[in-house]
């Protein structure tokens, strides 16, 4: 076979095909926080940095989204998917409203709605979890990773909550990690806890992957493009090459 043969030849044989990841989730998952296209995603998201030049990415995640939510998201899934991946149970526990109220009221409010999210996360999230992780199993057999949350504040000022609201919401997030991390477990789901790799950098201190009190007001409390860069993203990398 000459040179221009051959060279024809490779250029009919097709490329193989990339494998498939389902990226499923909240604003976490999407990238609020960065900047934003269509629900919520962004081209600065983890599942986006870390799909490049290795998967083809179907990228599901949307603001906003509960469990009732992402059980929608992964009609997506099937035997051909190589990855997932997914951040969910914020939104199930309020997340919103507790940042809101913690915000606008006093310490003594701001704490109560904290508690109450925390009795949710503890009493009713791991039938929601349990549910959603049930459906996933059932559509794939591809290796599924649930990426927590970072605890949002550092203790330094200035910053838009006091120092006791701060606490109390990063109890919260504690609460919501062995939550996450329990139901992963049960599906032999891989969980990944990025609380210690977001030490240091919540919001309000020095060097913050997270935002504070910020515009536009949707973009407050999530990660920074760096907390996804620098965050989020080796997390995944560390349980997914």
């Amino acid at each position: 076979m000459n040179l221009v043969a051959a060279l024809l030849l490779a250029a009919l044989v097709p490329a193989p095909a990339a494998p498939e990841y389902v990226a499923l989730g909240d604003s976490f998952a999407a990238g609020v926080g960065t900047d934003r296209e269509s629900c919520g995603r962004s081209d600065k998201a983890y599942p986006e940095l870390f799909a490049r030049d290795r998967y083809d990415l179907d990228f599901k995640a949307c603001a906003g989204a509960t469990t009732a939510d992402v059980e929608r998201q992964a009609a997506a899934l099937s035997p051909s998917t190589a990855l997932v991946t997914v951040t969910v149970g914020g939104n199930d526990a309020e997340f919103t409203e507790v940042m809101t109220t913690c915000v606008l009221s006093d310490e003594r409010r701001c704490e109560e709605r904290v508690a109450e999210a925390e009795r949710f996360i503890g009493a009713e999230l791991p039938d929601r979890l349990g549910r959603l992780f049930g459906s996933m199993r059932s559509q794939t057999n591809a290796p599924v990773v649930v990426l927590g949350y970072p605890r949002l504040f550092e203790q330094s000022d200035p910053c838009s909550l006091s120092g006791p609201k701060r606490a109390a919401v990063n109890r919260a997030a504690d609460r919501l990690a062995e939550v996450l991390a329990a139901q992963a477990a049960a599906f032999s789901f891989t969980f990944v806890d990025v609380r210690g790799r977001f030490d240091g950098h919540g919001a309000c201190g020095d060097e913050p992957w997270v935002n504070d009190l910020t515009l536009p007001i949707t973009s407050s409390y999530h990660a920074n493009a760096a907390g996804h860069r620098d965050g989020y993203l080796p997390a995944l990398a560390d349980v997914a090459t």
